[in-house]
């Protein structure tokens, strides 16, 4: 179970990084042109950096915390938001038709979902 619940955040850690890499540092304009970035044209480029900013917080939230020991309940609550961060993006791609994206979406909810329940239950960290 560990092991599986490791791999689980170690899958949606390098998602974080990647998303969160691109909405941080790529222009809003360039990322609006991508294929499933064109909500970003509705958005600020305030807000498409704060998302990208989140997204990277929860890439260390979701490994740090469980190498270092420290507050590793914190695994658990990132994969909390990771989950919420992924029902908007569920809604925005739906509300575009943009199935294979929310499809994509519920995915990473389902893993994050499966990281969490493990995290708080039966693979919690114990000191």
């Amino acid at each position: 179970m560990n092991l599986a619940l490791w791999i689980a955040a170690g899958l949606l850690a390098v998602v974080a990084v990647s998303g969160g890499i691109s909405k941080t540092f790529v222009p809003r304009e360039k990322l609006a042109v991508l294929r499933g970035g064109g909500w970003t044209a509705d958005a600020s480029a305030g807000f498409v950096r704060t998302l990208g900013v989140l997204e990277l917080l929860a890439a260390v939230g979701l490994i740090v915390p469980a190498v270092l020991g420290i507050a590793p309940v914190l695994v658990a609550v990132t994969a909390v938001c990771w989950i919420l961060l992924m029902v908007g993006a569920v809604i925005t791609h739906g509300r575009r038709g943009e199935a294979a994206f929310v499809v994509l979406n519920l995915i990473y909810l389902a893993v994050a979902a499966f990281v969490a329940w493990g995290r708080f239950g039966p693979g919690a960290f114990t000191g």
